[in-house]
C-alpha cells in the first residue's frame, strides 16, 4: 500500500498552526485577549481591572472598579500607551484613527475610543460592559493592544469636543495581553 503525504503547502499550513498557534488572531478562533490593570492618578483612589476578548465582529469589554466618587464617569480608549505624565498626559488623545468628532458611542459618529458612560454606586463600585464594533485586540489602527483607558473624574457630556468636559483622569491602564 502507497504512503500517502499531505501536498507541501497544506503541509506548511498545519505546521505553522501546530507551531504558532498561541499568536494566531482572534478572528481565526484562537484566544488573543487583552486586559488593562487601571491604576489611580496622583491624588486619586480609583483603580480597577478591564478584559477586552473579540467575539465576531465585535470586541467585548467588560470591568470592574473600586474608589470612585459615586456617580457618571467618562471612559476612554487613548492612542498612547503610557499613563505617565501628570493626569495620565502621556496617553494621548482618544483613539480616532477615522478622524471622527467626539461623541456617543451610540451615535453614528465618534471617536472610536468614545465608551458608554462608567457608573459607580454609593460604595464606589462599579462594573462595566459593552460590545464595541470596529475595534480589534491588535496593533493596526482600530487595534487596542499597547492603547490606554482613562476613567475620568465627571460624566461625559458627548457634545464637547474634542473630550466631552469630562474632567481629568482618575485611574488609567495600559492594554496588554492577558496572562
Amino acid at each position: 500500500m502507497p504512503k500517502r503525504t499531505l501536498p507541501p503547502l497544506a503541509a506548511l499550513v498545519l505546521f505553522a498552526l501546530l507551531l504558532g498557534g498561541c499568536g494566531l488572531p482572534a478572528h481565526l478562533g484562537f484566544n488573543t485577549d487583552l486586559q488593562a490593570a487601571l491604576k489611580p492618578t496622583k491624588d486619586n483612589t480609583a483603580s480597577g481591572l478591564m478584559t477586552f476578548r473579540q467575539q465576531g465582529k465585535e470586541v467585548l469589554i467588560q470591568g470592574s472598579f473600586s474608589g470612585l466618587s459615586p456617580g457618571a464617569h467618562g471612559l476612554h480608549i487613548h492612542e498612547g500607551g503610557d499613563c505617565g505624565g501628570i493626569g495620565a498626559r502621556n496617553a494621548g488623545a482618544h483613539l480616532n484613527p477615522f478622524g471622527a468628532r467626539h461623541g456617543s458611542p451610540a451615535s453614528p459618529s465618534h471617536h472610536l475610543g468614545d465608551l458608554p458612560m462608567l457608573t459607580a454606586g454609593q460604595d464606589g463600585e462599579a462594573r462595566f460592559q459593552a460590545r464595541m464594533p470596529v475595534l480589534t485586540l491588535d496593533k493596526g489602527p482600530t487595534g487596542l493592544q499597547g492603547r490606554t483607558v482613562i476613567i475620568t473624574a465627571r460624566p461625559d457630556d458627548f457634545t464637547t469636543q474634542p473630550s466631552g468636559n469630562s474632567g481629568p483622569a482618575v485611574a488609567c491602564g495600559v492594554i496588554t495581553p492577558a496572562p
